[in-house]
C-alpha cells in the first residue's frame, strides 16, 4: 500500500515522468532485475529466459495541463496534456513541478459548457512579471490530490496507470522462475499518443505482450452497460478503441484465471486507447492483450478502485508471467 501511494502522489505528466522513473528503477534493482532506459525515458527491466519473448507494459504518466500564455494580469492560459474533461476542470486545484498550486477557473465565472480556450489557471499573482518567477511557458502541471484508502477502497489521482506499475513491480517480486523471456516495461508518454510503449516494443520485438492499464466500469448511476465493475476482478481486454486484441492470449489469460480461481470479467472498452495498441501493431505486429483494473473516474483527481481487484491482477498478471507461451 505504501509504494502505491508513493507512485501516485509522484507527480509525472507526459514527458515528464523522471520522478517515477526513479522509483520504479530503485525498486526493480533492489529485486535483481536487470534495468535500462531507453530514448523516450521508458523503464525496462529485464529477467532473461531461455522463452519466449514476453512483454509487459503499464505507463508511468499522468495526465495534465501545460503553460501556454500569460496575461498582463498573472492569469495562465493552458493547454492539455493528454485527456481532460474540459467540463470537470472550473475550481479543481493543479500543482506545478516547483510546488505552485493553481486553481483553474472560467473568464466568465461559471459556464455549463466551458470550453478550454476560455479556461485560465489562477496562481495568486499580481501581474504578468510576479507570475512568470513562479510559472514559466511550457511548465506542466497535474491535478492537487492526495492517496486515501478505506477497507478495500483506494483513491487518488494518477491510479491511471500507477496502479498498473504498482501491479509490475508486486508481480516482479514474486516471480521466481520462468522460461520465458520477460520484459517489463514502465512507458513513458501513453496519455498522448501510445508513443513510449512504440519504441520500447520495436527495441524488444516481443512474441507475446501484456498491457496492464486501468478501465471504466458500469456500475455507477446511468453508466454505459458493462460486465465490469469494482470488486469485479481483473478485467480481461478484449477491445478497446486502439486494440482488437489476440484471442489466443484473451482465452490463455481467461483460462489462466479460471484455473486458479482469479475473479474475472471481460473487457471491451468503448472509448480510449492502451499501450495495447501501439505494441500490437510493431513490427510485422506482436500477439497482444490486457490486463485492466477496473476504475471509476478515470481522468480525475479522484480515481477510485479496489484493492480486491488490484490483487486479482496482480495474481493474473504473475500466472501470466509463468506460463509457457
Amino acid at each position: 500500500m505504501n509504494l502505491l501511494k508513493k507512485l501516485t502522489e509522484t507527480d509525472a505528466p507526459s514527458g515528464r515522468e523522471s520522478a517515477v522513473y526513479e522509483i520504479i528503477k530503485c525498486e526493480a534493482e533492489k529485486m535483481g532485475y536487470g534495468v535500462s532506459q531507453d530514448a523516450l525515458g521508458s523503464v525496462i527491466a529485464h529477467k532473461k529466459g531461455n522463452g519466449k519473448k514476453l512483454m509487459v507494459a503499464a505507463h508511468t504518466d499522468e495526465i495534465g495541463v501545460i503553460a501556454n500564455y500569460i496575461d498582463d494580469n498573472g492569469f495562465i492560459r493552458f493547454g492539455a496534456v493528454g485527456g481532460l474533461y474540459v467540463k470537470e476542470l472550473p475550481m479543481r486545484r493543479v500543482r506545478f513541478s516547483n510546488g505552485t498550486i493553481g486553481v483553474i477557473a472560467y473568464e466568465d465565472g461559471f459556464s455549463k459548457k466551458p470550453e478550454l480556450r476560455k479556461l485560465f489557471i489562477d496562481i495568486g499573482a499580481k501581474n504578468r512579471e510576479e507570475a512568470e518567477k513562479m510559472v514559466r511557458i511550457g511548465d506542466t502541471a497535474v491535478f492537487d490530490g492526495s492517496f486515501s484508502s478505506s477497507g478495500d477502497t483506494v483513491i487518488s489521482k494518477a491510479l491511471d496507470d500507477r496502479v498498473g506499475c504498482y501491479i509490475l513491480l508486486k508481480a516482479m517480486e514474486r516471480i521466481k522462475d520462468s522460461e520465458n523471456d520477460l520484459y517489463f516495461v514502465f512507458t513513458s508518454q501513453e496519455e498522448v499518443g501510445l508513443r513510449g510503449a512504440k519504441a520500447a516494443a520495436f527495441s524488444i520485438m516481443p512474441d507475446v505482450a501484456i498491457a496492464v492499464d486501468v478501465t471504466d466500469t458500469g456500475d455507477t448511476p446511468e453508466a454505459p452497460k458493462s460486465d465490469v465493475k469494482i470488486g469485479g476482478g481483473a478485467a480481461i481486454k478484449v477491445m478497446d478503441r486502439s486494440v482488437m486484441c489476440d484471442m489466443g492470449v484473451v482465452e490463455t489469460l481467461r483460462a489462466l484465471a479460471e484455473k486458479n480461481s482469479i475473479p474475472f470479467t471481460n473487457e471491451i472498452m468503448a472509448d480510449g486507447g492502451t499501450d495495447a495498441g501501439a505494441i500490437a501493431l510493431t513490427g510485422g505486429g506482436v500477439k497482444t492483450g490486457g490486463i485492466s483494473v477496473p476504475v471509476r473516474y478515470i481522468h480525475s483527481p479522484s480515481e477510485l478502485a479496489s484493492l480486491k481487484d488490484i490483487n486479482a491482477c496482480i495474481e493474473l498478471l504473475v500466472e501470466s508471467c509463468m506460463h509457457k507461451w
